[in-house]
């Protein structure tokens, strides 16, 4: 049981630091297009893992591997995060954050079908005790009705498209990463999203252009590139390459539990009993769902 505490450490810290990502990015993409900054911070995130591989002693993986990993970040990062910015732009805020938040539950019939991982018991019983705590924190019993048009409906199925291929592309990494290095791995796959993010981008910066590139801007990117890919992106491969994807994937209910978090503290947003019930609910699944 001890083994697999780091590995769920990794997977709490990937999530929290996704959770404070959108602070940032909230003020960067006023300045950068999405796909522009998509591009960005893939390029910084593959710079940053590959300066520690070379520093290891350089990249050893053997061609058949490295093209199945950018075959893998192809999924996650080419295609799940184009349809979560799609998703997104199309449909509301709130819907983005209810829908991408049931990744693990789609984490599920992948792992059954690519890796055999039986479901018992305890684990069904814990991903429903943290989904209830995601629903609570989430509450979208609170949002403000809005009319749902065409567009709304549209970006609805782009998000669903994205919770589900980013479950794939977890359980895919789950399937992979024990073959071969993680840090080399986690390099190689950053580098799959790159084709389709620059193509986006540089369509974005023709049409849309870009904003004053100050300071703080420049921050935002090195944080966005370095932390909430680099760094993010490694402790969340390393999380599925160590532990049973349905255990790992409920790790990433950290993500609107730091949100809400952060929102109290530096937006003066309010926290209500319900996030502490909720929280404690995650905390509890994922406790229960350890080996």
């Amino acid at each position: 049981m001890r083994s697999s505490i780091p590995a769920i450490l990794a997977g709490l810290a990937a999530a929290a630091i996704w959770g404070g990502m959108y602070v940032v990015s909230k003020v960067v993409l006023e300045v950068i297009p999405p796909f522009a900054l998509l591009s960005l911070r893939l390029l910084l995130g593959f710079t940053t893992l590959a300066v520690v591989v070379l520093l290891k002693g350089g990249f050893r993986m053997e061609r058949r591997k490295l093209l199945l990993a950018l075959a893998v970040g192809f999924v996650g990062y080419g295609v799940s995060l184009g349809f979560q910015f799609f998703g997104t732009k199309l449909s509301t805020a709130a819907n983005g954050a209810l829908v991408t938040s049931a990744t693990p539950v789609f984490v599920l019939p992948f792992a059954l079908l690519l890796l055999k991982e039986k479901m018992g018991f305890r684990r069904v019983i814990s991903l429903a005790i943290a989904c209830v705590g995601v629903l609570i924190v989430i509450a979208p019993w609170d949002a403000r009705p809005s009319t749902v048009t065409g567009s709304i409906r549209l970006g609805n199925v782009f998000l669903l498209a994205a919770a589900s291929t980013w479950a794939l592309y977890s359980v895919l990494v789950r399937k992979t990463a024990p073959k071969t290095d993680v840090l080399e791995s986690s390099a190689i796959m950053l580098l799959g999203g790159i084709p389709t993010s620059v193509g986006f981008g540089l369509v974005e910066i023709g049409t849309q252009g870009l904003g004053p590139l100050g300071p703080g801007i420049l921050a935002g990117v090195l944080f966005l590139g370095i932390v909430s890919t680099a760094v993010a992106m490694f402790c969340w491969n390393y999380a599925f390459s160590r532990l049973p994807a349905s255990t790992a994937a409920l790790t990433f209910y950290a993500q609107p539990v730091v949100g809400t978090l952060l929102g109290w503290a530096l937006l003066g947003e309010r926290m209500t009993p319900l996030f502490f019930g909720g929280g404690a609910l995650i905390a509890l699944g994922i406790f229960l769902s350890r080996e």
